[in-house]
């Protein structure tokens, strides 16, 4: 099954941003295809390849730090083509 998941990572503290950059190129070194913008990351692939791969991640960024938020979604397809056509 192909999905996407939307990630936003908030740590709480003052060098928020290198924990949110370490976060992003370890997404960006994997075999996933990943999309950025200023509010968010999305990445896409197969679920039983994808979800390991983030929860490994997300335990590595999340003991990085003293506190922080990961904010996910997930849907279940692959939208990483998606154009608006309006």
């Amino acid at each position: 099954m192909e999905i996407s998941v939307d990630l936003t990572l908030s740590p709480l503290q003052n060098d928020y941003e290198k924990h949110v950059i370490n976060f992003i190129k370890a997404l960006r070194n994997s075999k996933f295809k990943v999309l950025e913008n200023p509010l968010s990351t999305q990445i896409f692939g197969n679920y039983d390849e994808l979800m390991p791969f983030l929860t490994q991640e997300i335990k590595r960024s999340l003991n990085d730090v003293d506190i922080s938020v990961l904010t996910m979604k997930l849907v279940k397809t692959n939208r990483s083509d998606y154009e608006p056509n309006f």
